[in-house]
């Protein structure tokens, strides 16, 4: 990192050249990890099956899953979507200005700006622990979506199997 002269549009320091670049790419690739991506299984008739019996086994095999299962890749679950609580009513707002208030008190400060002060970061905190939970309620959800996708591609692939086709 190098510091930034007072000739600079800005002051401290200055990112690495491509660390922006970087770090998108990283948020692409954690958004494109985080979606649900259908995985096809190609199944091989190893046994010289026709077209239109493997075309049979792989409808057969997709129901037998499913009802194994209870997924259905046709209609695939919608993961349930948690919004952040409100902070009213949290007593967040309340805490933070007797807390603003008793530091403006100690330190000899305008009590009443430090307790305005002090209501704002506790509202602001609460709406961030709000925001934390609702998107580690949306993570599980879709974790457990996709479990069930990966549940429902091992049964095909031993129903596919047991039929004699070979999968990748």
């Amino acid at each position: 990192m190098t510091i930034m002269s007072s000739g600079d549009r800005a002051f401290g320091p200055k990112p690495a050249p491509g660390l922006a670049s970087k770090v998108l790419m990283g948020g692409v690739v954690l958004l494109l990890g985080a979606a649900p991506v259908e995985a096809r299984q190609y199944a091989y008739p190893a046994k010289g099956q026709s077209a239109a019996t493997q075309q049979k086994d792989e409808q057969a095999c997709s129901a037998w899953a499913t009802q194994q299962t209870g997924f259905d890749p046709a209609r695939p679950p919608v993961a349930a979507t948690a919004a952040p609580a409100p902070v009213t009513g949290s007593g967040a707002r309340l805490r933070g200005a007797a807390l603003g208030a008793t530091v403006g008190a100690v330190s000899g400060g305008d009590v009443g700006d430090a307790a305005v002060a002090g209501a704002v970061v506790g509202g602001v905190a609460r709406r961030s622990a709000n925001r934390r939970a609702a998107r580690a309620q949306n993570a599980a959800a879709e974790q457990q979506v996709m479990a069930s996708q990966a549940g429902f591609d091992q049964a095909r692939a031993a129903c596919l199997t047991g039929r004699g086709y070979s999968l990748k």
